[in-house]
């Protein structure tokens, strides 16, 4: 008897097929938290079939819930791009140095 699929964080994924091609290609993940409730944040691409061509990297950050020995996602928020990422870091890394003052 095989583990149920997303047993694990470490098998989570953001890589999804449809009629035989990757819309959603995984590119990385980091996993910010593990536990009965896990945070992980991937980096991926979409397919963009008017283009025939992937999009530029794109960002989310996802909660997942351990039910029944399986990871269930929660909830999810799309950095939806890289000039918003950079406000995301900007603003984190003020609070993190005015924590520490």
């Amino acid at each position: 008897m095989s583990a149920a699929p997303n047993s694990t964080v470490e098998e989570l994924t953001v890589n999804y097929e449809e009629n035989g091609i990757l819309v959603v290609k995984e590119l990385d993940k980091v996993i910010l938290s593990k536990g009965a409730w896990a945070t992980v944040m991937f980096r991926f691409q979409q397919w963009e079939p008017a283009k025939s061509a992937y999009s530029p990297d794109k960002y989310v950050i996802r909660r997942y819930r351990k039910m029944g020995g399986e990871y269930k996602q929660q909830s999810k928020f799309v950095i939806s791009s890289a000039a918003q990422a950079e406000k995301i870091i900007e603003a984190l890394g003020e609070w993190l140095k005015n924590a520490e003052a």
